[in-house]
């Protein structure tokens, strides 16, 4: 139920509450599923690795992630604003430097600004799959991150589900091929149905804005 009222974003007892693009909302509480894929205990493998290695990190090297994560900024489901914890600065980098191949870093590095894509068009059927983006190829160990959604009705104008399909090569050349990887994750595209996308750069393990965008299979 849709209503105008404090931000709140939480569960208290049977009732959620949340926001979309048409405002603050009120549902009944959900359980969330829990599939226990391989990615999923993948990325839960890794923050259970970052947590304890955090653990064993020097004072000296907490500080500098701390010092670090002041010059994060995230937005939460409110729309706010806020900085990275140091635990969380840790966290964020090297999960990302882990699904790039990179070996984790234990000093806060200085941050880097990845170039985000500045077109992207995909190409997708039943036995093709392809992303052609600008600028090309990317820069220096800069890999780029495909995030897809399951497929959609082709009316279906939003989506929030986005899972990583792929993580290309450092300084991958234009386009990008990720049929094989959609197949095994959500099935054969077919025709008629929509795909959203999310496309990430990222260098170092800081990542850039998202750039958001659809197909129909054709």
């Amino acid at each position: 139920m849709k209503k105008l009222t404090t931000p709140e974003s939480g569960s208290l007892a049977g009732q959620t509450a949340s926001r979309n693009r048409f405002g603050q909302y009120t549902r009944t509480r959900a359980i969330p599923v829990n599939p226990n894929s391989a990615a999923q205990g993948t990325v839960r493998a890794r923050l259970a690795c970052n947590s304890a290695a955090w653990r064993a990190l020097t004072s000296a090297q907490r500080a500098g992630w701390a010092d670090l994560g002041l010059s994060l900024v995230r937005t939460d489901s409110l729309g706010q604003s806020y900085n990275l914890q140091g635990n969380q600065a840790y966290a964020s980098v090297n999960n990302v430097r882990l699904a790039q191949g990179l070996i984790p870093v234990s000093d806060a590095p200085a941050v880097a600004t990845p170039v985000a894509l500045q077109t992207v068009t995909p190409t997708i059927g039943v036995a093709a799959f392809s992303i052609a983006y600008t600028a090309t190829p990317l820069g220096a160990a800069t890999y780029l991150f495909i995030y897809a959604s399951p497929q959609r009705s082709a009316g279906r104008n939003y989506e929030s589900d986005f899972r990583l399909i792929k993580v290309s090569a450092a300084a991958q050349a234009s386009p990008l091929v990720a049929l094989t990887e959609y197949t095994a994750k959500f099935g054969v595209p077919v025709v008629g149905n929509k795909i959203f996308l999310r496309l990430v750069t990222s260098t170092l393990g800081f990542e850039s804005g998202a750039f958001n965008t659809s197909a129909i299979v054709a």
